[in-house]
């Protein structure tokens, strides 16, 4: 008698746990079975995965305590169900890209919002600071900008130099500038987020450095009254590019900010749900560096006119927050 009361009392704690999961799954999978997949948010499209290894962990336990049969056979219909849905249900690729463009990217953009603020407000921060210290004493510039990549554009050369470099004959220094700044926005792209995991300091020293070193240049620009040319000359594959960065910047502080508060949930969990938004908005960020790569390799060889070079760029970044801003905030809406 004394058994049956704690197998009782064992499978009344072991309900009252994890209920409230296999009721949400179960909730979601009717949902889904009904055809109004589409409806689901966002959370319980990430949720639903979680759900099913929650209710597989569930399943095993009851197995092996042996508690009540018909539970045992709840939780196995309940994880067949999972699993159908989860693995065995795809749709086809073209709609599969289709949603990407639509709703997942946008999305994803839209949830780390907060986190994307403080990337801009870091990288504009950095670009700030550095364009003051340059301004104030040139030699902070060779502290931001390496010398073998100043390659005598630097505060030591002439303005007619520096000027010439900017009509369009990109075969010389800027030439090679742009090149190392496409690369090495890549890498500060790709390390801002793969660095996240290290509490985000990593991703916030990197957002902020990128930022400097466009404000290095700025300032020896603006010093020789070209500010203006050079903002044209950055701009029209730099709306994208330092964009694509900013998320980037954005999904590393989001898993960082998961691993440093967790909450209630251990710091892999919280780290994994992160990465499960994180990892989304990365996907388009790499699409962004594409996109920032064919405006530097023909769009600015062909423009030269300093105002064609803002109109490209500002409608760059005009058409970049209409996309993420509008079919995001749709999506969440």
């Amino acid at each position: 008698m004394s058994t049956r009361l704690a197998t009782g009392l064992t499978e009344t704690r072991f309900r009252s746990a994890r209920e409230g999961d296999w009721l949400r799954l179960e909730g979601l999978l009717d949902r889904i079975e009904r055809g109004k997949l589409k409806a689901l948010s966002d959370d319980d499209l990430f949720a639903l995965p979680v759900l099913y290894r929650a209710a597989l962990s569930s399943l095993s336990v009851a197995r092996e305590t042996s508690l009540d049969r018909d539970l045992v056979r709840y939780l196995e219909a309940l994880a067949m169900r999972a699993y159908f849905v989860t693995y065995s249900v795809r749709a086809p690729l073209r709609g599969r890209i289709v949603r990407f463009f639509t709703h997942d990217w946008p999305a994803a953009v839209m949830a780390l919002r907060r986190e994307l603020a403080v990337s801009v407000l870091l990288m504009v921060a950095g670009a700030i600071v550095a364009w003051i210290l340059v301004a104030q004493d040139p030699a902070w510039f060779y502290a931001v900008i390496p010398q073998d990549l100043a390659g005598g554009r630097d505060p030591t050369a002439s303005t007619a130099t520096l000027q010439n470099a900017l009509g369009g004959n990109e075969k010389g220094f800027l030439g090679l500038f742009a090149t190392f700044l496409f690369t090495h926005n890549a890498q500060v792209a790709i390390m801002s987020f793969a660095l996240g995991a290290a509490f985000g300091l990593p991703t916030l020293l990197l957002i902020v450095y990128n930022g400097c070193m466009v404000g290095a240049f700025m300032a020896l620009y603006a010093s020789r009254g070209l500010g203006f040319e050079m903002a044209g000359w950055l701009s029209i594959h730099g709306t994208t590019e330092l964009f694509a960065i900013a998320i980037a910047g954005a999904a590393g502080l989001r898993i960082g900010m998961a691993v440093a508060f967790p909450g209630r949930l251990d710091r892999l969990t919280a780290a994994t749900r992160a990465g499960q938004v994180a990892g989304l908005a990365m996907i388009g960020v790499v699409l962004m560096l594409f996109v920032a790569g064919g405006l530097e390799g023909i769009g600015r060889q062909v423009v030269t006119a300093t105002a064609g070079r803002f109109a490209i760029g500002g409608a760059a970044l005009v058409g970049w927050l209409a996309y993420f801003f509008g079919a995001g905030r749709a999506r969440h809406g």
